[in-house]
C-alpha cells in the first residue's frame, strides 16, 4: 500500500515537474520547428499570355489550361500496411508505374512528394474518389496547343519549368510569362489553411497576349500544300513561306516534318527545326535574279544584250560549266527566262568580284535579316578576298554560296517592292492582360539594292519565267501574272556535288504589275523527279492561287477592267 502511494507521488511530482519546464522553460527550437511545420509559404503562378493570329482573340493558337499537381504527404501514406494497393490503384488512373508511386509514398521522413504533375480536372475527380489520407492536390497550369501541329514550328513550345524554349513562345518568353505572385500564413495539423492568418498576399501579375501577323487560314493552305508535296514527291523535308511584300510582314511559314506541340518532348531536333529560318541550302538559280538585277542597276548590260552560250559548254579558267540545255546565243531576257547557267556566269563577270559581293550583301545574304524568331541562321556569303578565280561564275548560279529560304525570298520580294528590302517578322503586337500596348512592329526598310526602274525592269522579265517555253510555267496561277524563279540545286557531298540528292524550289510573287504577296516553296531530296520546275513550281501555284484569292486582290481581268 506505502509503495503503491509513493509511486502514484513521485508520477504526479514527475508530471508536475514536466508541466513546469513546458511552460516555464525556453524551447525557441522547439517553437521554431512548429512554426515551420504549420505554417507555408507559396508562389502563385502567373497565367501565361495567349498568342493569337491576326486576326485578334478569335483565334487562340496558344493557350493555358488549369490543371491539377497530384501529391502526397508521406508521413501519412507510409503508415499502414495499405501503400501498395494504394499505389496500385493511383498507378491505374494516372498511367504511371506503381513502383515509383510506392518509393514516393513510403518516405515517412519527408511531408511532400510528387504522385504526377499537370493532371487534367476530370482525372481528378476519379483520384479524389478513392479517399486516400494524405493525397491533396495542387493548383497548375499547363501550356496547351488546341491545333497540335499547326504552326508548330513558329509558335515554339513551354517546358515544364514554365520556360518557352523554341519560337514565339521562346522569343516573347519575357512578356507572355508574366510575374508569379507570392502568399504567405499558416495551416492546421490536416493542412488546410488558416484563412485569418493568412500574412504577405502578393497576387500575380499576367503574362501579355502576343498577335501574330500569321493569318492561320493562309498557314493552312500551306500546310496542306507542304503535306501533298511530302507525299508525292517522298521528299526528306519541305518548307515554304509567305510574305507581304510592302511590308515584310510573315502571313505563312511552315516546315515539314512537322510535330505536335502538345507532346514536344517525343520530337528529335531535327523535327523541331524550323528550317525556313534555320536551314541553309544552295539556293541555285533562284540566286539569278539577284546578278541579272544587280548588272542592269549598273548599267553593264541590258535586257536585250547578247551573249554566246556556247552551246551548252562553257570552258573558263580551265573549268568547264554546262547548261542543262543547249544554246547558242541569248539575251539576258532569254537567258534568264530558260535559266542559262553560262549567261549568268557571263553577265556576273561584267560587274567585277566586289561588285557582285556588294550586290549580293545588299539583297540580304550573308547576314541575318533580323526576323523575331530565334534560331535564325545567317546563311554563307564568302568575303571577296577568299573567292578564287572562278568563285564569281559559280556564286552567279547558286553554288559556292547558301541561303536560308527565308533569305532568298527577302531579296525577289525586294525586286517586287521597288528595290526596298524590308525587314522580315511576324509579330504584329504585344498587349497586357489589361490591353495596354507593350510592343507593337512595324515595316523596317534594311536596304535597297536596285532602284525602281531596275525592279520594274525585273518583274517584268522574271514575269516571262512563268510564260510558255519559260522554266516556271507550272508555277501559273489563273486569272493572275506570275512572276518567279526556279531552282534546282545538287546538295554538296565530300569532295563535290552528289548527282542524287537534289534540293527543288521556286520562289516568286503576284501579281506581276502590283505585286501583293511573295512565296517560297523549298523540297529536300525529291524523288526520283528534281527539278525546281516539276517539283516545287506546282507547289507554289497551289499555294499562292488560293492565298491571293483570300486576300481579295483583284486579278488580272479584273484589274483591266478598272483601267478601263
Amino acid at each position: 500500500m506505502l509503495a503503491s502511494a509513493l509511486l502514484m507521488l513521485l508520477a504526479i511530482a514527475g508530471l508536475g515537474v514536466r508541466l513546469a519546464f513546458l511552460h516555464l522553460g525556453s524551447h525557441e527550437k522547439v517553437r521554431a520547428r512548429f512554426d515551420r511545420s504549420r505554417s507555408y509559404h507559396r508562389e502563385i503562378l502567373a497565367g501565361r499570355g495567349a498568342i493569337w493570329d491576326c486576326n485578334g482573340n478569335g483565334n487562340v493558337l496558344a493557350m493555358n489550361l488549369t490543371v491539377k499537381d497530384v501529391c502526397v504527404d508521406p508521413a501519412v501514406t507510409s503508415k499502414g500496411d495499405t501503400v501498395i494497393k494504394t499505389a496500385c490503384a493511383l498507378a491505374d488512373l494516372l498511367d504511371v508505374p506503381a513502383d515509383e508511386v510506392a518509393v514516393r509514398m513510403k518516405q515517412p521522413d519527408r511531408r511532400f512528394a510528387y504522385v504526377k504533375r499537370f493532371v487534367e480536372n476530370d482525372r481528378i475527380e476519379e483520384v479524389d474518389a478513392l479517399g486516400i489520407k494524405g493525397l491533396f492536390f495542387q493548383d497548375a497550369t499547363i501550356r496547351h496547343y488546341p491545333q497540335k501541329s499547326f504552326l508548330c514550328h513558329v509558335l515554339g513550345f513551354v517546358n515544364h519549368l514554365g520556360a518557352g524554349s523554341a519560337g514565339v513562345e521562346q522569343y516573347l518568353d519575357r512578356y507572355l510569362r508574366g510575374s508569379p505572385g507570392m502568399m504567405e500564413g499558416r495551416v492546421n495539423a490536416l493542412h488546410q489553411e488558416l484563412y485569418i492568418k493568412r500574412g504577405l498576399h502578393v497576387p500575380a501579375l499576367e503574362g501579355a497576349n502576343v498577335t501574330l501577323t500569321i493569318d492561320q487560314n493562309i498557314q493552312y493552305m500551306v500546310e496542306k500544300a507542304l503535306d501533298e508535296a511530302m507525299a508525292e514527291h517522298q521528299a526528306e523535308g519541305a518548307w515554304a513561306v509567305v510574305q507581304r511584300i510592302s511590308t515584310g510582314e510573315i502571313l505563312a511559314m511552315a516546315s515539314r516534318p512537322a510535330f505536335d506541340l502538345n507532346a514536344f518532348r517525343y520530337a528529335s531536333d531535327p523535327v523541331k527545326l524550323n528550317r525556313a529560318i534555320g536551314f541553309v541550302y544552295e539556293p541555285g538559280s533562284t540566286l539569278k535574279p539577284t546578278v541579272i538585277a544587280a548588272a542592269l542597276e549598273e548599267g553593264t548590260v541590258t535586257p536585250d544584250t547578247m551573249f554566246d552560250c556556247e552551246n551548252g559548254a562553257w570552258m573558263y579558267k580551265r573549268r568547264v560549266l554546262r547548261d542543262y540545255h543547249a544554246y547558242s546565243r541569248l539575251s539576258v531576257a532569254d537567258g534568264l527566262k530558260k535559266s542559262s547557267n553560262i549567261l549568268t556566269a557571263k553577265v556576273a563577270l561584267t560587274l567585277g568580284d566586289e561588285r557582285l559581293e556588294r550586290y549580293l550583301r545588299a539583297f540580304g545574304l550573308g547576314h541575318k535579316l533580323g526576323v523575331d524568331l530565334p534560331g535564325e541562321e545567317a546563311g554563307i556569303l564568302h568575303p571577296v578576298r577568299q573567292w578564287s578565280g572562278i568563285s564569281a561564275t559559280r556564286i552567279a548560279i547558286g553554288q559556292g554560296v547558301a541561303v536560308t529560304a527565308l533569305q532568298m525570298l527577302g531579296a525577289v520580294c525586294a525586286i517586287a517592292n521597288d528595290g526596298f528590302l524590308m525587314r522580315p517578322y511576324l509579330v504584329r503586337e504585344v498587349r497586357s492582360g489589361g490591353g495596354e500596348i507593350m510592343q507593337r512592329f512595324e515595316p523596317e526598310v534594311l536596304s535597297r539594292p536596285i532602284s525602281v526602274q531596275t525592279a520594274t525592269t525585273m518583274r517584268r522579265l522574271l514575269g516571262r519565267v512563268t510564260e510558255e517555253g519559260g522554266t516556271g510555267r507550272r508555277a501559273r496561277v489563273a486569272g493572275y501574272t506570275v512572276a518567279g524563279k526556279t531552282g534546282t540545286a545538287q546538295k554538296a557531298v565530300a569532295g563535290g556535288y552528289s548527282s542524287t540528292e537534289h534540293v527543288a524550289s521556286f520562289v516568286g510573287f503576284l501579281p506581276v504589275n502590283e505585286p501583293e504577296i511573295g512565296v517560297i516553296v523549298v523540297v529536300d531530296n525529291p524523288q526520283p523527279i528534281h527539278t525546281g520546275g516539276r517539283v516545287a513550281a506546282p507547289v507554289f501555284s497551289r499555294i499562292a492561287g488560293p492565298a491571293i484569292r483570300y486576300l481579295n486582290v483583284p486579278g488580272t481581268e479584273s484589274m483591266l477592267a478598272q483601267r478601263l
